[in-house]
C-alpha cells in the first residue's frame, strides 16, 4: 500500500494562527479543492522527510518549527478498498513569507481555524487543522518536545 502523508502549513500572527491553504489544479486528483499540503513517501525516505519534500515542492518554503501533530488523517477508500491511516506534520512558518506555487496549486489563502470548514472538506483535515491551531497559539503552547522534528 502506499504511504502517504499531509503537511500543514501554518504562521502566528498577532497571537492568532492561520493556515496555508491550496486550491488543486483542474489537472489534479481533488481538482478545485482547497487542501493542505498532501503526498506520497519515496522509497528511501521516512514519513517526517516526505512530509518537508512536499512542502518544499509544493511552496519553495523551508519551516521554522516542523512538528510531528499527535493524532492522524484516517479514511476509507472504497475504490480500493483500503484504509488510510496518513500520518500529519504541522510546519511553522515565518509571518512574512513568499509562497511559489508548484503545477499541482492555481491559488493558495491563508485561513483561520475558524474559517475552515468554508473551505476543507474532508471531515479528518478539519479536525486536525483545529487541533494544531489549539496547541499551538502561544498563550496555550503545548506543542511536546517530543513531537518536534529537528531539521
Amino acid at each position: 500500500m502506499k504511504k502517504l502523508i499531509d503537511v500543514y502549513p501554518y504562521r502566528i500572527v498577532e497571537d492568532e494562527v492561520e493556515f496555508l491553504i491550496f486550491r488543486r489544479s483542474s489537472k489534479k486528483i481533488y481538482a478545485g479543492q482547497w487542501r493542505m499540503i498532501g503526498g506520497k513517501v519515496k522509497s528511501d525516505e521516512s514519513r517526517w522527510q516526505a512530509g518537508l519534500r512536499e512542502l518544499k515542492e509544493e511552496t519553495g518554503l523551508t519551516p521554522d518549527l516542523y512538528w510531528s501533530v499527535p493524532s492522524v488523517n484516517q479514511f476509507y477508500e472504497h475504490k480500493t478498498d483500503k484504509v488510510h491511516t496518513i500520518p500529519a506534520f504541522a510546519a511553522q512558518l515565518t509571518a512574512e513569507i513568499n509562497v511559489v506555487l508548484d503545477e499541482e496549486h492555481t491559488e493558495f489563502k491563508w485561513i483561520s481555524a475558524i474559517d475552515v470548514d468554508h473551505y476543507i472538506k474532508w471531515p479528518e483535515q478539519r479536525r486536525l487543522i483545529r487541533l494544531i491551531e489549539q496547541l499551538s497559539v502561544k498563550k496555550n503552547n503545548e506543542i511536546l518536545p517530543e513531537w518536534i522534528i529537528e531539521i
